[in-house]
């Protein structure tokens, strides 16, 4: 029997914004055709993040992607998924002012089939994510731990452990959904405070590392399946030991192989 959901419903920026208090909204990153088409009827919105810089082209951070392998990925994702809401996570470096983040933006637009882009940033960024969704761009907003400040901020920190940070953290929420955001992933926040942000916007805020009082959560694909080896974050739940298995199936390859078993006389033309 198939445990797969069947109430799969394609989204659009009313449907997320209208899940606020209804449904907790499940995203998960893909940047392929073929883990895309798998998550296409299962996730409510797919994310292309520059997460893949780390594990899929094995770079230390996501620093160095680029938005050409943003949006080679994303055509992939679109392709495989065709039904899927997909969004575009904009790397470092192309957003730092208002005219180069329209000019990036509209790259995304016409070269993919992308829903939305992302955006890391909260008051600091407000500005730009308004001129963003002045001209027709749908942005989710990212504040809270963000992967692109790692240098800036000598390593990644969890966020709202003082009042003063929380309060930052309130007001970069309330910023970038007034900016016209349609949600916000907040990343690597105490969960108390991951509640008062929730509470404080009318928009779904996406956790990651942020308690089970968002509106919704986001796992990189790797991590949640158990790919990723070098190690696993507090905040990940392993549903697959995707690593084992793959090994110990790439293993019996080789021994059939060797002992001649592969291929049988039914799998020879």
């Amino acid at each position: 029997m198939s445990i797969i959901k069947s109430d799969f419903e394609k989204m659009n920026i009313s449907k997320i914004k209208k899940a606020k208090n209804n449904k907790k909204l499940t995203v998960i990153t893909a940047y392929d055709a073929l883990f895309a088409k798998l998550f296409e009827e299962i996730a409510d919105m797919i994310l292309v993040g520059d997460s893949l810089n780390m594990s899929f082209a094995g770079r230390p951070d996501t620093l160095s992607a680029t938005l050409e392998q943003m949006i080679y990925h994303t055509n992939a994702v679109c392709s495989g998924a065709k039904k899927a809401f997909v969004i575009l996570d904009m790397p470092f470096g192309t957003y730092i002012n208002k005219d180069i983040a329209l000019t990036n933006a509209v790259k995304v637009y016409s070269q993919t089939n992308a829903a939305a882009i992302k955006i890391e940033g909260g008051e600091d960024k407000a500005d730009i994510i308004k001129h963003l969704t002045s001209n027709s761009i749908a942005v989710m907003g990212h504040i809270g731990l963000m992967p692109q400040y790692v240098r800036s901020e000598g390593g990644y920190r969890v966020r709202g452990k003082t009042k003063e940070d929380e309060e930052q953290l309130i007001r970069d929420a309330i910023a970038v959904e007034k900016a016209g955001a349609f949600s916000i992933v907040v990343e690597g926040v105490m969960s108390d405070v991951a509640k008062k942000i929730t509470e404080a916007v009318n928009i779904p805020i996406i956790g990651i590392g942020a308690g089970n009082v968002t509106d919704g959560q986001v796992l990189v694909w790797s991590d949640m399946l158990g790919f990723f080896e070098e190690f696993k974050p507090k905040f990940v739940r392993h549903y697959l030991n995707g690593a084992e298995l793959v090994k110990e199936a790439v293993n019996q390859y080789r021994s059939d192989v060797q002992d001649s078993s592969f291929p049988s006389k039914e799998e020879e033309y």
